[in-house]
């Protein structure tokens, strides 16, 4: 911040006596205690249309250093042992309290730019005078920690604010929320849902291009010409507009059949894959499988031979990704149970040139058969096997990166947990969304996938301990889709069910209330710019009340986040309504 900015944010300066709290008393390498004047008021005081606590715990507060000003926050307040007792049902306040406080040190700030930096540069004496940090300091902390200091963007996302003053409000530059990943964590009840939808309209304000993963169907409400609605399933609520689309077999890889199938034991993995790599060959080749499928039992090996020595055939045969017609799987599979080499009804007449007849292992394949049958007609998977020509959703994904829209929302509402279909789904979408970056698909417009509920989705194993598959697709955008311009939010309820590997890629934690303990050590664990006297914070957090957190906001900042215009549709049942009298 230059120092006309500085004059003209700041007329009178920082440390305004009407802030004073009082004065250092003991000082370690962590915190600093602080004799409190002002904490036995019955109240707090108001300044410029603000309140301030005057020494209350979580109240952020200057002090003045050697070098520079240093950012802190209460964390404990108590008073000494002989007047403790004084302390009654009946205690009124009192000026003359004798009260000590204790400041957790956060960061410098420069007094010729009010540039904020972490740690801290020379520690306070005892004595050095205290102040509360007045609200609109606090607000301009996301771009007081930039290099060059506070200056006006062209692109800002109004978040919330520090109290209810107007001048308090705090905006943050996408390239620091979303530049290295986001995440937006809390209890049910904390204001997660609210917080991501006013994230989503101040985006929408921008040219921006988002993606909204939506899980549960509640940001159905979102409308405008620049948001397209997509529904996969039948959703018990739709939006208005939404275009029933679908997700083709063919956007599938061979480990996301393997997920779906579960094939187990050492007879039913090879025989599966077996019949995938015949069903491809089928497909390139349409002449040798006039059914369908490759017959092979008493049949003659060279046609299929030859095929396969053809240049270019056998990549296409290995390809995880090559298309072929799921719906002749289980008739595949029953040729692949064959004697290698003509062994037929009389045993022991061998000819190399054909296949024999059925070796008896279809039997041990049944229970993969049933399981087969039951995926490609359960009505978690209609959108996959039964798409009937619906639009798909890697059609309207390349649409939207080259059009002028700026969310799709892809609802996910409508897919039953059956057959772990909305987990197993929602992992292809994420890997076409990064087949498209790695194209270059986001370069010109970086895009935002935001995934609602996403520890549903995120470091799942499905299948044996022979044929596990891992829903890594998200993980992989968390670790390397930055460079191609694909960048993901994560919202979740249970961080402790998202692996760390995931969460530690989130260089921005926007953290709600959490009462689980095991939560908010995942949280500790995967940012290392919080610690414990930070995070005791996040139980006490009131509804729509967030700690911002992450490599870009090495100071935690609590903020009270602005209610959207376009709220959540997550309320629950309506008892009063429906079970009252007719």
């Amino acid at each position: 911040m230059k120092p006309a900015d500085i004059d003209t944010e700041f007329p009178r300066g920082l440390l305004r006596p009407e802030l004073f709290l009082g004065v250092a008393a003991s000082i370690t390498a962590r915190a600093v205690g602080v004799n409190l004047s002002e904490a036995g008021r019955p109240s707090g005081a108001h300044f410029s249309g603000g309140r301030y606590g005057r020494g209350e715990v979580g109240e952020f507060v200057l002090i003045e250093g050697q070098q520079s000003l240093i950012l802190g926050r209460i964390s404990e307040i108590k008073v000494r042992e002989p007047e403790r007792r004084g302390i009654t049902r009946d205690f009124a306040g009192n000026t003359d309290l004798d009260a000590l406080g204790q400041i957790q040190l956060l960061g410098c700030v420069a007094t010729d730019s009010l540039r904020v930096t972490a740690g801290v540069d020379a520690y306070p004496r005892l004595g050095d005078r205290i102040y509360a940090a007045p609200h609109r300091f606090i607000a301009l902390l996301p771009q007081l920690m930039e290099v060059g200091g506070a200056e006006s963007p062209s692109v800002s996302l109004e978040l919330g604010t520090i109290d209810t003053a107007h001048e308090s409000v705090v905006s943050v530059k996408p390239e620091r929320l979303f530049g290295r990943h986001c995440a937006i964590l809390g209890a049910t009840g904390g204001g997660k849902s609210w917080t991501t939808a006013r994230i989503i309209e101040e985006c929408l304000q921008h040219r921006a291009k988002l993606i909204l993963i939506d899980a549960t169907g509640e940001y159905r409400d979102f409308q405008g010409e620049h948001v397209t609605h997509l529904h996969l399933g039948n959703p018990v609520a739709t939006a208005t507009c939404s275009i029933a689309s679908s997700l083709p077999p063919t956007a599938f890889l061979e480990s996301d059949f393997l997920a779906l199938f579960e094939p187990a034991g050492k007879v039913q993995g090879p025989k599966l894959r077996a019949a995938i790599r015949s069903l491809r060959l089928a497909n390139v080749k349409p002449e040798l499988a006039p059914k369908g499928f490759i017959e092979k039992v008493n049949q003659s090996k060279t046609a299929i031979e030859a095929a396969e020595q053809e240049p270019g055939i056998a990549s296409q045969l290995d390809d995880p990704s090559q298309a072929f017609d799921v719906n002749q799987l289980v008739a595949q599979i029953e040729q692949e149970c064959v004697y290698p080499e003509g062994f037929g009804q009389q045993r022991g007449q061998k000819d190399s040139s054909k296949w024999g007849g059925e070796d008896g292992n279809f039997s041990h394949c049944l229970s993969l058969v049933a399981r087969i049958n039951g995926v490609l007609t359960s009505p978690a998977f209609s959108c996959v096997f039964k798409a009937e020509q619906k639009p798909s959703v890697s059609e309207a994904i390349s649409a939207f990166a080259s059009d002028d829209k700026r969310l799709l929302r892809i609802c996910l509402s409508g897919v039953a947990y059956e057959y772990r279909a909305r987990e197993i789904i929602a992992n292809v979408i994420g890997r076409l969304l990064l087949g498209k970056a790695r194209n270059g698909d986001f370069k010109e417009r970086p895009l935002v996938v935001i995934v609602d509920e996403a520890h549903n989705f995120l470091g799942r194993h499905l299948g044996s301990d022979d044929y596990q598959a891992k829903l890594d697709a998200f993980e992989i955008i968390a670790k390397e889709g930055r460079k191609y311009g694909l960048t993901v939010c994560l919202a979740s309820q249970r961080p402790r069910d998202i692996t760390e590997g995931v969460l530690s890629q989130m260089g921005t934690l926007i953290v709600h209330r959490l009462t689980n303990e095991r939560d908010r050590e995942v949280v500790e664990r995967a940012c290392g710019e919080i610690d414990r006297a930070a995070s005791a914070f996040l139980p006490n957090l009131r509804p729509g009340e967030a700690a911002i957190i992450g490599t870009d906001f090495p100071i935690p900042m609590t903020i009270q986040i602005k209610e959207p215009d376009t709220k959540p549709l997550s309320d629950g049942p309506r008892y009063q309504e429906c079970w009252g009298a007719p």
